[in-house]
């Protein structure tokens, strides 16, 4: 058999680029207030609980009951992502990486929704006529880590506290989760043995919901300064994400760049704590 063989060897190539392990989709969407957003700064007005009059005497004036006011602002933050792919980078790959670039750039804006809801629903939120008062959330809103990662005393804690604070029951709550934070709660010996299976189910990804809260999981929550896990509860509107009306995905050929192919995305978002009653910072122990 001839040495000079090997030289007529196939090398064969895959047909489709696989997108390495990350976060796809958005944890948080569908799971806060949405509104459409054409300015930079945006004003969402709120309402406050009044209380009624008794009327002590007959043909007296009628009260006057002012309904207390306040409005919270959003500004928009602009993302963008780009990256080229020449024309020579097609005919070595022999095969088109553009459509599976705009599939990355879609999931990093994703990614970075994300990191924006976060921010907003346990940073400053912005207040007052002009969005120029800032409001914190509450240590009486925040459940200490007390050497502990998420247990179901914290789950009990954080729902009383929105019972507390007489969050309306209609709405929805959500719990956002580490994957390490889901699995603490197997751990608890607190937990039942009913509990136990359901929070078995929960980790396994086959049920969202436990203690009355819808659980997404996510890997992208902050730390504190004592480098604990600050879990997040929250009723639905009590989070406000803006979506920006000027979104661009453009897939066009740079002549600047001896004609590479440049994929490019653009998105407006920006988002906001409504009410500071209804979110909850839970601090979790990592070991």
């Amino acid at each position: 058999m001839s040495f000079e063989i090997t030289t007529a060897f196939v090398q064969q190539y895959g047909a489709n680029i696989d997108l390495l392990s990350q976060q796809k989709q958005s944890r948080f969407s569908g799971k806060t207030r949405m509104e459409s957003q054409t300015g930079e700064t945006g004003f969402y007005e709120q309402v406050g609980a009044t209380a009624a009059v008794e009327r002590t005497s007959r043909h007296g004036d009628t009260p006057r009951v002012d309904t207390p006011h306040a409005r919270r602002a959003v500004t928009m933050q602009t993302f963008e992502w780009a990256d080229l792919i020449d024309q020579a980078d097609k005919v070595r790959m022999l095969i088109d990486p553009t459509s599976t670039y705009a599939q990355s750039a879609m999931m990093a804006m994703n990614r970075s929704r994300d990191d924006v809801i976060i921010e907003a629903a346990l940073g400053t939120a912005r207040t007052g006529k002009s969005g120029t008062t800032n409001v914190v959330l509450p240590t009486s809103q925040k459940i200490a880590a007390s050497a502990t990662g998420l247990t179901l005393a914290k789950l009990i804690e954080a729902k009383e506290l929105f019972g507390e604070n007489d969050v309306d029951e209609d709405i929805p709550l959500f719990m956002a989760a580490s994957a390490r934070q889901i699995s603490n709660l197997l751990t608890d010996d607190k937990i039942t043995s009913n509990d136990y299976a359901t929070v078995k189910a929960l980790v396994r990804g086959e049920i969202d919901s436990f203690m009355g809260f819808t659980f997404t999981r996510t890997q992208r929550l902050t730390t504190d300064t004592n480098g604990d896990r600050q879990v997040i509860a929250w009723a639905q509107d009590g989070l406000l994400l803006a979506q920006g009306s000027n979104n661009i995905t453009r897939i066009t050929e740079r002549d600047d760049k001896s004609y590479s192919t440049q994929v490019f995305r653009s998105e407006d978002f920006g988002a906001t704590r409504m009410e500071e009653e209804k979110v909850v910072e839970i601090a979790c122990v990592e070991d």
